[in-house]
């Protein structure tokens, strides 16, 4: 016997049929939709130098071009580090170095991996010319080392003969300079790391203090490291490596007291939007991350999928992808960064027309933060473009002395802050877009529901159990799918009828015909 949506099920599995009375549907209503729209990236925004490369990337690979993009300005932060920073106001002592996190949000089919690691290729290049050099150096250490080893024996043997001499105090010459000439092991230059405890980290950074990058293809690994009780302090540790300023101290068992001298990390990934839904929630909510952590995700872009495809086979552009490496290796290698002036880390401000423009657009932001008509999720996200906006601008600048075969470091141009302000206007739409995630996660639950009626996965008589317990992605928390089904209901999607069980009541909800005929 087949069961219609409105058929009953009682005690002992009796079908009664037609309890309720025929659903009189209302008009079907479009969801409102979730997500804010997003400006789409202008290649202008690039350092010139580089825009040719990006575009190579996404054409090839038909993404969209937010992703390499985004990936090439988090490895240009990367690699300067902190060999210079930038202070903002003209007299003034506050700096900033120019260090990003950069979040690349979309669906599993976007194409985020391959557009970031192909952004990330310059530092990967960099990274193997560093280890051959290591390797050599390690050679000539290993020849050092001995010659050291044989000079001590033999210095060891004098200090023994002049002590059976009587001459003492030569010997503790001797030994002395025995103990000058121990050489310590060459340290190999590192850009990235994958997949580091903090501890691991910390002695990277030690050996690196001009910074590293993390990157992690799907960053919700990541964040989930950062939630385990055993790691608490973890999360801690990065936010003070965003700053790129700081120095940090650890104790463990083991490991003892380690001072991390120079904490400075990029981070760069992807992840899926129903895998970051519950992160922007929980700090809306004031939960463990309501702590300025998002907010850090400044160079984080969920843009729009073009949804057409067309196959491209082609060779990558060489040149445009040689240019662009070539700045990378300008900035490691050739670029004479200023040295510091009783301070850690080296500085340049901006040129005197630049900071006119600074001082106008600074004015405008502190205005609008001090107006309270910002959502406080936005309020708190854009106080960090005090520092992001002069980091970008810091950033192209640097990248385009590098492209100019400019070795010697002027002030930051206004070309370069234009281009930072531009930045800042095209991210702050994603930003929007991105905790509108949160915000409106009951219409993004609900076009996720309509998806699997629309695949035939939900049929007439599911309940919001059947939902829950298929662990779909977006669909497990258990006040979002009640809103959603709320919402759905309200816009003549559903209905929901209340059966009775033998311990409880249920809702089982029928699809209205009309959508089932759209699908």
């Amino acid at each position: 016997m087949s069961m219609s949506p409105n058929d009953e099920i009682i005690d002992n599995g009796v079908i009664a049929l037609e309890t309720q009375p025929p659903i009189e549907w209302g008009e079907l209503k479009p969801i409102p939709d979730a997500l804010k729209a997003v400006q789409p990236f202008n290649f202008n925004l690039l350092p010139d130098s580089l825009r040719m490369w990006i575009q190579d990337i996404s054409e090839r690979m038909q993404c969209p071009p937010d992703y390499p993009a985004i990936g090439a300005m988090v490895t240009l932060s990367a690699v300067i580090g902190r060999s210079v920073g930038i202070k903002p106001k003209a007299y003034d002592d506050w700096l900033v170095v120019g260090n990003l996190w950069g979040f690349a949000v979309g669906r599993p089919s976007a194409m985020k991996t391959p557009a970031l690691s192909e952004a990330l290729k310059p530092l990967k290049r960099l990274e193997v010319e560093a280890r051959n050099r290591h390797n050599e150096q390690l050679d000539e250490y290993k020849i050092d080392a001995e010659m050291l080893k044989l000079t001590a024996e033999q210095i060891t043997k004098d200090a023994k003969s002049a002590i059976k001499k009587g001459e003492n105090a030569k010997a503790r010459e001797m030994l002395a300079m025995s103990a000058d000439e121990d050489t310590p092991a060459p340290t190999r230059k590192r850009y990235i790391v994958y997949d580091a405890t903090i501890e691991k980290l910390g002695e990277l950074l030690n050996e690196n203090p001009n910074g590293l990058l993390l990157f992690r293809d799907e960053i919700s690994g990541w964040l989930k490291t950062l939630d385990r009780e055993d790691r608490a302090n973890d999360k801690e540790f990065w936010i003070e490596s965003f700053g790129g300023l700081g120095s940090y101290t650890y104790d463990r068992i083991g490991r003892g007291t380690i001072d991390i001298q120079a904490i400075t990390t990029s981070v760069l990934g992807g992840i899926q939007p129903a895998k970051l839904q519950p992160y922007i929630i929980n700090n809306m909510a004031g939960g463990s991350y309501d702590d300025g952590f998002i907010q850090r995700l400044q160079l984080a872009v969920y843009p729009e999928q073009n949804g057409r495809w067309k196959y491209i086979d082609r060779y990558p552009n060489k040149d445009a992808k040689d240019e662009a490496f070539n700045v990378y290796d300008a900035i490691a290698n050739k670029i004479e960064f200023p040295e510091p002036e009783d301070e850690e880390i080296p500085y340049i401000r901006f040129s005197e027309d630049a900071q006119s423009l600074f001082i106008e657009w600074l004015t405008e932001l502190e205005i609008e933060l001090r107006e309270g008509s910002l959502h406080p999720v936005m309020e708190s996200h854009l106080t960090k473009y005090r520092s992001l906006i002069p980091s970008l601008a810091l950033i192209i600048h640097i990248a385009e002395l590098a492209a100019e075969q400019k070795n010697t470091i002027e002030p930051v141009s206004k070309k370069s802050l234009i281009k930072a302000i531009q930045w800042g206007e095209y991210l702050r739409t994603h930003a929007e877009r991105i905790y509108g995630i949160g915000l409106n996660s009951e219409r993004t639950a609900a076009r996720l529901i309509l998806t699997k009626i629309e695949q035939g996965k939900l049929s007439s008589g599911f309940t919001a159990r059947d939902i829950k317990q298929s662990g779909w992605s977006g669909l497990t928390d258990n006040d979002t799918v009640k809103d959603a089904l709320q919402l759905l209901e309200d816009f003549n999607y559903i209905v929901g009828i209340k059966t009775t069980g033998a311990n409880r009541q249920t809702f089982k909800y029928s699809i209205n015909p009309e959508f089932i005929k759209k699908t």
